[in-house]
């Protein structure tokens, strides 16, 4: 039996929540370059503008996936413009605050899991009846490897990532039976200035200097090394091809293996 084809369907019609910017626009561009039909959406609007300017073709909508009139509003126009929904990724997330639990602020608290958490149930809503209605198809969550581990000084963003390891496992499940695979991502330290501000941030708290947490945190992952957004969006691409047309319930590392946080 020949081994499954690692190229994505053709037309493949996908959404991808904070695809404007970081890991969501590798996995937008990589979806786009691969012959997808994608629709991002953002908060960033130099983001967007530089999105729509290099994928004139592709949409793009300013949404907050934290606010149900939003996404609402974002899937009214993917559903009218890609005609159907094959699969969704839900990139959203933020760093959330640094800091003693006893400091956190309940509204930073709740942001956070907001964006991370909640938005990606409005987001899944929505998209089931789409998948269902296409006879199948795939939903990516984003979590981290702070879904694994706990994360002293940045409970609000474990929290989050670990309630997306269990929204992900339940989905699967759920939705199985429909033929919509549902599987988490979890990102490592991923090169670029949300690491470096949260590398910071954490030196801060330590009083240590930048350097020396950063060889902290690189000492913690068994390759020495960040991985990039591409790997990430690597990874989406394995995961709706043929190839992974089994693969549902499961949380894929693209970390170089984070032993500890």
């Amino acid at each position: 039996m020949p081994v499954a084809s690692l190229a994505i369907p053709a037309g493949l019609r996908a959404i991808v929540t904070a695809g404007a910017g970081g890991i969501g626009r590798a996995i937008a561009d990589a979806l786009i370059g691969h012959g997808a039909r994608v629709h991002v959406c953002d908060v960033d609007e130099a983001a967007l503008a530089a999105f729509r300017a290099a994928h004139p073709n592709a949409a793009a909508t300013r949404a907050d996936v934290a606010e149900e009139a939003e996404v609402a509003r974002l899937f009214a126009e993917a559903s009218a413009g890609l005609g159907g929904l094959d699969l969704l990724v839900n990139n959203a997330g933020i760093a959330g605050p640094t800091g003693a639990v006893e400091a956190i602020l309940p509204a930073d608290w709740r942001r956070c899991l907001d964006v991370g958490l909640t938005g990606q149930f409005l987001c899944t809503r929505l998209a089931v009846p789409m998948l269902k209605a296409a006879g199948g198809g795939a939903i990516i969550n984003m979590s981290s490897a702070a879904g694994r581990f706990g994360y002293a000084w940045r409970t609000p963003y474990a929290a989050a990532k670990w309630g997306v390891i269990g929204f992900t496992q339940s989905l699967a499940k759920e939705l199985g039976p429909a033929n919509i695979r549902v599987n988490a991502i979890l990102p490592g330290i991923v090169a670029g200035p949300r690491i470096e501000g949260v590398i910071a941030a954490r030196a801060r708290q330590e009083n240590v200097p930048y350097a020396a947490m950063e060889k902290t945190y690189l000492d913690r992952v068994s390759l020495r090394r960040m991985v990039t957004a591409e790997d990430v969006a690597g990874a989406v691409l394995w995961l709706v091809s043929a190839a992974g047309a089994n693969i549902s319930g499961q949380s894929l590392g693209v970390d170089g293996n984070v032993e500890s946080l």
